[in-house]
């Protein structure tokens, strides 16, 4: 007998298409049977070993989280409940061409320094690998959730180049090739690039467009954080299409979204953009969160200059004042490359982080000026990650709509007042956007966080409730399913979300946190 009936669920199926009410069997980790309109039809109802009602609420695919910020937290969390109880089941990590693998041992200490705002310095955490292969293999000890991995491009330039703002030499190019091609063939799902952090922004598109030639054998994709979404936002844009066309690469752009001042009311030029290269034959997809502000590290929005050579020199030039003194005028007066290329709005910044804990009441505040930031950044050795006060809710809502969007979070679970999109993003959508607004109807938003981005990492079993796919699977309920997380709560779990299935077994059960770990690695199959 099979082990679990889910009886009289509403099934949106990550398709889009309209909804129909059905049970649906699992048994071995898989969707085995659907039995449609069971008890109308008269048929024989299928049996299991275990029955849930599911009358009210709606079955649908376990929900993608495609740019997750999770590297370490997968890791030192088995309960990670922050994206279990939003519903979902798969994360793609690696993002912002800053991550954990491949490195060898100065650069792990180099890139666990500069990303520290996002995941902590991880001196709780095991560094046993230095492959993405062996990073992957450590995924597969047990985790909450599945995980799929980018190759971080500004992390592969570490190693093969360093920290220096200079073009790779040929022997150095083909190092990163290399590693790329490594990077894929162990399982990595594509490369991500970070070209507002360094020291990923120091590469010019032709020596991208060289490791997206590479990500593109292996039917990868990239996926940038492009070089401005401030001022120049469009022209990144452009950059990035013009770049995987010519590598004939597939593209995902990463949080596209228009902020600060300068792109208030511009997400059309961006869909029109968008929409000329997918009839141009483009192959083009994108996530965001359904957020305004953004979240990053206090240290990114520095110069790119300032960033040369890594974090023990960014630190050695904030300590010399005439230096200090020349970033301050970068960041106000001429617009940092780090900060999209708009002057710093000091009262934008909000502290949402910090890793000494003697600097904890500035978090929650505003930055108050040039002199907080530096002193900030000394005390806590770049350690403070910000929430960024930049966006346009008319931006958010149109860019969601498009026919290419997924849903991503960006969520940063690191610092005691993180971003609420880390908690919330997936209800959000559905309570807020769906629900109470009607941006987005359930069939087409359940499709933005599931079949649609199964489809853009190529994975043929997941991503739909069909017959033989992936039992990975949510119960909701669409009249109460909202995020529980505000900017004041960060880290209050949702509603309305009381089941969550991994590999076919409860995660979440009856809006609880079990103590199953049925994630594993989700790898690129090579063919």
């Amino acid at each position: 007998m099979e082990e679990l009936v889910i009886r009289d669920a509403d099934v949106v199926d990550g398709s889009g298409a309209p909804s129909y009410r059905a049970d649906v069997v699992v048994d071995g980790g898989r969707i085995v049977s659907i039995v449609k309109e069971a008890a109308d039809a008269g048929c024989q109802r299928p049996t299991a070993r275990r029955e849930l009602d599911a009358e009210g609420l709606v079955l649908s695919p376990g929900f993608i989280d495609m740019h997750a910020h999770s590297d370490l937290a997968l890791l030192r969390d088995p309960d990670h409940s922050a994206k279990a109880a939003q519903g979902v089941t798969l994360e793609v990590l690696g993002q912002d061409g800053l991550s954990y693998a491949p490195v060898d041992d100065r650069t792990l200490a180099e890139v666990r320094r500069a990303i520290t705002g996002w995941n902590g310095y991880g001196d709780d955490i095991d560094f046993d690998w230095r492959t993405v292969g062996e990073y992957l293999d450590r995924l597969d000890r047990g985790i909450a959730v599945n995980a799929a991995y980018l190759i971080p491009q500004g992390t592969v330039r570490m190693l093969a180049v360093g920290w220096e703002d200079r073009e790779a030499t040929p022997a150095e190019l083909d190092r990163m090739r290399q590693l790329v091609a490594e990077g894929m063939e162990q399982g990595a799902v594509g490369m991500s690039s970070g070209l507002t952090y360094t020291p990923g922004m120091y590469a010019k598109d032709a020596e991208l467009t060289e490791l997206c030639r590479v990500v593109a054998s292996y039917g990868g994709y990239y996926c940038p954080h492009h070089r401005s979404y401030g001022a120049g936002a469009l022209e990144a844009y452009e950059e990035m299409v013009a770049l995987t066309r010519e590598a004939g690469c597939s593209l995902h752009l990463a949080h596209a979204t228009m902020n600060f001042g300068v792109n208030k009311g511009r997400a059309p030029e961006l869909i029109a953009l968008l929409d000329k290269a997918l009839a141009d034959g483009a192959d083009i997809s994108l996530d965001t969160y359904p957020y305004t502000p953004g979240s990053t590290t206090l240290a990114a929005l520095l110069p790119s200059w300032a960033s040369e050579g890594g974090p023990e020199e960014i630190l050695r030039r904030l300590a010399d004042d005439d230096t200090a003194e020349r970033i301050r005028h970068h960041l106000e007066a001429v617009g940092s490359d780090g900060c999209h290329g708009v002057p710093v709005e000091w009262e934008t910044i909000e502290i949402s982080g910090v890793g000494d804990p003697a600097l904890a009441d500035h978090v929650g505040r505003r930055v108050d000026g040039w002199a907080t930031a530096r002193r900030l950044l000394l005390a806590d050795r770049l350690g403070p990650s910000i929430i960024q006060h930049v966006g346009h809710e008319e931006n958010v809502r149109q860019i969601m709509r498009h026919r290419v969007h997924t849903g991503g979070s960006d969520g940063i679970l690191h610092g005691a007042k993180p971003h609420p999109r880390a908690y919330g993003t997936f209800p959000q959508y559905l309570g807020h956007y769906v629900r109470e607004l009607g941006v987005l109807s359930q069939e087409e938003c359940v499709a933005h966080l599931t079949g649609r981005p199964a489809a853009r990492l190529r994975l043929p079993d997941r991503g739909l409730v069909r017959e033989g796919h992936k039992a990975d699977l949510v119960l909701f309920d669409p009249a109460t399913v909202a995020a529980g997380s505000t900017f004041a709560e960060p880290r209050t779990l949702p509603t309305g979300i009381p089941h969550v299935l991994v590999d076919g077994r409860f995660v979440i059960e009856d809006g609880h946190r079990t103590d199953v770990l049925a994630g594993r690695s989700v790898r690129r199959t090579l063919s």
